[in-house]
């Protein structure tokens, strides 16, 4: 008897160790990236770029877990018209987060100064700021909460629980464990996302103060790959796999 729990134990970890690690390479599909990298662009602090992947993955995972709610406890079926649908969806909005990052740019800024004091010394350094983002609360660092982020996840967390769901399904017997694995694989993709967006960041922080010419180059590096990923996706979901036809 104790062989016999000691194997169901051993096999519940493997599939969630499984879930983690899949969470994880989740997190690196194009989509996902071209979405964050538009809203890590904005940020000047690799603390604030991982705090927004971690939002993402936050919205991520509560999409997944209600759509795991629904599949695994209520036998709620997802269907190929609708993965489809919410796929297209995604399109649209890498198109409108790339085409806000693009908007921005053309926007110009605005050059203002911070002064510090250090000991006995004071000194000021200037930061440039978008338009848009003058009229927000400043905080030095640029860490603040991102609603746009948890909402921006919830839609790739519904695109993906099609996906997901056919995985877990046939394989996992139990529905409890069914719903933990989902759990498990949200936990991975938030920390995938945290340290994917602390990658992506790596060069907006580093281009952001000595280098601004070529911080806003990168910038619309990234909102030109969101709106270029989003017009294939829509085109692929709408016209090749003919959600329209």
């Amino acid at each position: 008897m104790s062989e016999i729990l000691l194997f169901s134990a051993m096999s519940t970890a493997t599939v969630l160790g499984f879930g983690f690690l899949i969470g994880l390479k989740h997190a690196t599909e194009a989509d996902h990236l071209a979405a964050v990298s538009t809203i890590v662009s904005e940020r000047k602090s690799l603390w604030s770029s991982m705090f927004i992947g971690g939002l993402w993955g936050l919205g991520h995972t509560i999409s997944l877990v209600i759509a795991g709610i629904f599949v695994l406890l209520l036998n709620f079926q997802i269907s190929e018209q609708t993965e489809r649908t919410l796929e297209f969806c995604v399109g649209v909005l890498l198109v409108l987060l790339g085409l806000n990052v693009l908007r921005k740019l053309f926007q110009g800024g605005k050059l203002h100064f911070h002064a510090h004091e250090h000991g006995a010394k004071e000194h000021a350094h200037p930061h440039l700021h978008e338009s848009a983002e003058a009229k927000e609360p400043h905080t030095h660092h640029g860490f603040s909460f991102s609603p746009r982020a948890v909402i921006i996840g919830m839609i790739h967390g519904m695109a993906g629980s099609a996906a997901l769901m056919l995985l877990v399904i046939p394989t996992i017997e139990s529905r409890s464990l069914g719903l933990l694995y989902i759990i498990v694989f949200g936990v991975g993709s938030i920390a995938g996302m945290m340290l994917m967006s602390l990658l992506v960041g790596l060069p907006f922080h580093f281009t952001a103060t000595k280098f601004n010419r070529f911080n806003h180059i990168l910038q619309g590096v990234a909102g030109l790959v969101s709106v270029g990923l989003g017009l294939f996706i829509i085109y692929e979901k709408g016209i090749t796999e003919g959600l329209f036809g």
